[in-house]
Formats: structure tokens, sequence, C-alpha cells
């Protein structure tokens, strides 16, 4: 079996047995890619089927010495989920990823914005260019709605169903999930719509696509980071944000807000609610308050020893 052969089928089992999107697949096929160009580079002639534990070993060694542990540990996660395709196509018998062990990491928490800073950023967008009421009407959405900027530019007028109070998202793996949407952000997407959408040339195949960059077509992941970029630049904002800040903070909010978990993890359509647990990182005065408002015997006078 040739590196080349084996990777083109990975790539089809995990867009068609795992549902995967095209950015985790290529995310995937990235992992295998660079170990496949140390092979090449080393002259080493070993098949997928022929690698050896030792050669896995030396090649995740030599790499640890220009990545961070990061960096290291999501590497040997995609080499094993690969080897792990190969046993479970029968074609090894074994993972020679097996007895090694990824570094251990801390687990990073995402950097959010205030409530303040939300509202600073978007009373920075210049509602006098046209494009004005689209960003706010984004951005509104982004935080409003807690989606990912795939999921926002994929967002399809047809997915709107404001009379119900819910937008249909489709989110990694092309699956479908129903999230709620506020008045305030319905009413900044009628904004647009009716003030600028409706007055745009649209491009043929976009006539359903919300928002639309001044040619009338979808715009870019690419260009709403930008948007935002410069917009955290006018405002003098010093973290370093991303759209999905946003989608973080939407979580975090709700959280403080005594929101329940399991609502969040639906809301933001997270297979595991493990992945949403990354969002109770609240201080301890939260913590505190949390205590004394639900534990059994809060109202239980502390006895003397």
């Amino acid at each position: 079996m040739k590196w080349k052969n084996a990777l083109k089928d990975y790539q089809l089992y995990l867009k068609i047995e795992r549902g995967l999107s095209k950015n985790s697949i290529e995310n995937y096929s990235l992992d295998v890619a660079k170990l496949i160009s140390y092979l090449e580079s080393h002259h080493i002639n070993d098949s997928p089927i022929s690698i050896s534990t030792e050669t896995v070993q030396q090649f995740i060694y030599e790499t640890a010495k220009t990545v961070n542990a990061r960096s290291q540990s999501r590497l040997i996660s995609g080499l094993r989920s690969f080897f792990n395709y190969l046993v479970f196509e029968d074609y090894i018998n074994s993972n020679p990823l097996e007895l090694i062990e990824s570094p251990k990491i801390g687990r990073k928490l995402p950097d959010t914005l205030s409530e303040k800073e939300i509202d600073n950023l978007i009373n920075a967008i210049d509602l006098s260019k046209p494009e004005g009421e689209r960003n706010r009407a984004m951005l509104e959405t982004l935080y409003g709605c807690g989606l990912r900027v795939s999921e926002l530019i994929n967002l399809k007028i047809s997915d709107l169903f404001f009379e119900e109070g819910f937008i249909k998202v489709t989110g990694k793996g092309d699956k479908q999930r129903f999230v709620p949407i506020i008045g305030i952000t319905q009413k900044y997407i009628n904004i647009y719509r009716s003030d600028i959408r409706n007055h745009m040339i649209i491009k043929n195949g976009f006539e359903d696509t919300l928002f639309l960059n001044r040619r009338g077509k979808q715009l870019t992941r690419a260009m709403v980071f930008t948007i935002i970029k410069q917009l955290a630049e006018k405002i003098g904002l010093k973290k370093s944000i991303s759209p999905h800040t946003f989608r973080h903070s939407f979580a975090t909010h709700l959280l403080k807000n005594k929101a329940d978990l399991r609502s969040i993890q639906l809301m933001l359509g997270h297979e595991s609610i493990t992945t949403t647990e990354i969002y109770v990182h609240l201080d301890k005065s939260h913590l505190t308050e949390i205590v004394e408002q639900f534990h059994p015997r809060r109202s239980l006078d502390r006895l003397d020893g």
C-alpha cells in the first residue's frame, strides 16, 4: 500500500463514515502529510503497513523540537486516528502509536469579551456605509446565536424562522440544529435585508445566501475575520479576537447568567457535554454565589466545635 492511496482512502472514510467537515479533513490529512514528508526527506521507504513504532517515535521526537506541546499533542492525535483507520480496515494488526503518549497540556480556556467590549465593537461600526448594516447584523448574529464563522457565512434566508423565534443552522458534518434568535438580532437582520440587501445585484446561486459581499456573492471566512480585526483596532482593544470569540462569549455569558449547561450544549451544537464544560471558568465570586444560593445546607448556622 502506498501512502498516497492510503491517505486518499482515509479522507473518504473521514468524509463518508465520520461525516467530518472539509476543514477537519484537511487538518487530519496535514498530520499524515507531515509524516510522509519526514519519511521522504530521510529516505525511509516504510509503507503505511510496514512503518514501525520506532520510526514514528523518531518523527515525533524531531517534530517536538520545533512545535509547542499543544501542536505536538494535536499531531499525535491525528496520526493515531489515521492508524486506527488502518487497523479498522484490517490493513495492520496494531497501531504504532499505541505506546506513544501525548504531552500533558493544560486545557486552553477560550478568550472572551465582556458585554461592554461587545457593545463597543458593535458601536464602532460605520453605519453610513452600506456594509455597516450588514456588519452589525453579522456581529449581532455571531453573539446572539453563538454561531461558528462557517455557520454564519452559510446562513440562508430560508433558514430564518423569525415567527417561531429560531434559525436553522448547518454545523460540522452538515448536522443541522435549531437555535433561538432573540428580537434584537432579528431586528438588525431585518434592517440589513430591507435597507441594503434588497437593493443589491445578487449573483446567480447566491439568491438565498443571507450575508453578501459588495459583489453580491457569499462572504468568505477571511473577510469576517478582517472586519472584526479592524473593529478591534478601531476601539483600541488589546485582546486577540476572532469570530469564534463571539461564540465563546455567547456561551460564557449565558452560563454566568445561570443558563444550564445542557441547553448551551444544544445551542452550540456540541456532540459531547465535555466540550461545553470548558466554559465553566467563571470567577470565584460567582461560584461562591452559586453555592450560597443552591446548597441544601446554606440556611443552617455553622455549629461550634
